[in-house]
């Protein structure tokens, strides 16, 4: 565990870049925990499944992705998509689910490919649940309007035709969801340092990050 760095935070917080900043400055392998319960979302919403419906074959479906995993699976665009956002944050609310995946993650954590010599690993629960013996812990978060925003500018760029209010709406309902829920709920490990991005630039967190790890 002596070269694994947990960072943790809600949707548009800018952890996910600060992720791959560390990752890279550091050499080490990235890995974005949240993209695997949106493969298994993605899976569900394309085998017409309603996760609170059906959780126990959500959770067949994440021991299938676990044990059948491959790294290319994470190249998939449609990823990145609002849908499949959402989709995670609702498969993501069983346990059985969380726990069929949870050594999958742990492997490649303690192991990461590619002979990297440690691991940054970016979602919600890494430094709670995933890695808590990690040395380094992060929780990034920032205001729910301005993450909102990130999120919207985001979306724009990318083509899509939605507007701000319900970018806004689907940030509410994911947070009420993720912070609330009874199963790992959102939220920062006792040991984790609290980086606040909401009046800093990723340049500015990043810096005060790397202070942070020896």
């Amino acid at each position: 565990m002596n070269n694994i760095i947990t960072i943790d935070g809600p949707a548009a917080s800018g952890k996910g870049t600060l992720a791959r900043k560390i990752a890279d400055h550091f050499d080490y392998f990235y890995l974005d925990t949240g993209k695997i319960y949106r493969l298994i979302g993605l899976q569900a919403h394309q085998a017409k499944l309603i996760p609170e419906d059906n959780p126990d074959d959500v959770a067949i479906m994440a021991k299938t992705l676990s044990q059948n995993f491959d790294l290319t699976m994470m190249d998939n665009p449609e990823l990145k998509s609002d849908l499949a956002g959402q989709m995670a944050s609702r498969v993501g609310q069983f346990q059985h689910v969380r726990d069929a995946i949870l050594d999958l993650q742990r492997h490649l954590a303690v192991h990461p490919p590619a002979n990297k010599k440690g691991a940054v690993l970016d979602g919600r629960d890494c430094g709670t649940v995933i890695c808590p013996e990690a040395p380094y812990k992060f929780f990034v978060t920032a205001d729910q309007d301005i993450r909102a925003k990130r999120r919207f500018d985001e979306l724009k760029l990318r083509g899509d035709d939605i507007d701000f209010e319900t970018v806004l709406a689907d940030m509410k309902e994911r947070d009420d969801r993720d912070f609330n829920r009874s199963v790992v709920p959102t939220k920062p490990a006792d040991d984790a340092i609290i980086i606040d991005t909401t009046n800093m630039s990723i340049d500015q967190a990043f810096s005060k990050m790397i202070k942070s790890i020896d």
